[in-house]
């Protein structure tokens, strides 16, 4: 009780503060995804996520020097192709376009780890996440080609693959063709919790991913729901998943608490391209500090449970505590 209890006492120099505070933030937690298109020459600005671009692989190795310089470790790659069909099959062909960037940056940077966005609807005609009957996605139908896509990126060199359809049983379609082809050190990086979410925006124009016609709701899930969560990470689990992501992360830290206090594999977040649009916007407008707001919304992820950060960020905050150190 007061005066006795001084809260304050512990707050009154940086060093303290340093001492007794409960989560930081490290480069070796973070993860820079990256959007990787068919072409050569070519380095294109998504107008809706001002400094994140569409590269083609001779200029991404360029711009991946950089960020590797300024602290990064991990790398999440989608993939833009120069040809789309109802099968997404360039997703899967062992000359497509994410197949052709591992292989070279793996070549260029064996120290980063390459974790493969596994998905189908950057490859399909139709932008939808699998196989269409109809105007319906078929589950069952889609885990065949999920699954050869796993082997084509595991074969091209990918340390982890990151499945984000969600359909059912892909987790375990996958660990089961990884491991019949020899593959079975590559580690699933499960998007479990992958909430059908208007944060998404900016996304559709980075990847060109947008469906043609409907929405994922019938896929993804409700933002409503917060047990569903718990069940989509216990069946991934189950599967076979080594880590689990939660996505997005901002509007969803009372499900990634939920789900790290669940799981005993290590938990991700992913800070969407809505979210990063939202920051952007407002300190280029002066509003907000970008530095600041950076930091507090990555250690609000990290409060909230997550061991591993998803965030078109890591590079500046690689940058800063370059600053910081100098």
């Amino acid at each position: 009780m007061f005066p006795i209890q001084r809260l304050r006492r512990l707050r009154q120099t940086a060093a303290l503060r340093d001492l007794v505070q409960e989560r930081w933030l490290a480069m070796g937690q973070l993860v820079y995804p990256i959007f990787i298109r068919a072409g050569s020459d070519q380095k294109i600005p998504i107008r809706s996520m001002p400094g994140i671009y569409q590269w083609s692989v001779d200029r991404a190795l360029e711009h991946l020097a950089v960020v590797q310089a300024m602290g990064v470790r991990a790398v999440l790659v989608f993939g833009i192709p120069a040809h789309k069909d109802p099968l997404g099959s360039e997703a899967y062909d062992p000359n497509g376009v994410i197949q052709v960037a591992l292989k070279k940056f793996k070549e260029h940077f064996p120290g980063l780890i390459w974790i493969a966005d596994l998905c189908l609807c950057e490859y399909t005609d139709h932008g939808h996440c699998g196989v269409l009957r109809g105007k319906t996605v078929d589950n069952d139908a889609s885990l065949d080609l999920l699954a050869r896509t796993a082997v084509a990126q595991a074969s091209a060199g990918a340390d982890l693959v990151a499945p984000s359809d969600m359909m059912d049983g892909r987790v375990g379609a996958i660990r089961r063709a990884l491991d019949e082809e020899g593959f079975e050190n590559i580690s699933i990086m499960s998007y479990a919790v992958k909430y059908a979410s208007a944060f998404y925006g900016p996304f559709r124009e980075a990847a060109e991913n947008t469906p043609e016609f409907g929405d994922r709701k019938s896929y993804q899930m409700n933002p409503a729901n917060r047990r569903e969560a718990l069940r989509e990470v216990d069946l991934d689990i189950a599967e076979g998943a080594d880590i689990v992501i939660v996505k997005p992360a901002m509007p969803y830290l009372d499900v990634l608490s939920d789900v790290k206090a669940r799981v005993n594999v290590p938990v991700a977040a992913y800070q969407v391209s809505g979210e990063y649009s939202m920051i952007m916007a407002a300190t280029q407008h002066g509003w907000m500090d970008e530095r600041a707001v950076v930091e507090e919304s990555l250690l609000g992820m990290r409060r909230a449970g997550a061991d591993i950060i998803i965030t078109y960020f890591a590079p500046r905050y690689g940058q800063w505590l370059q600053q910081k150190k100098g």
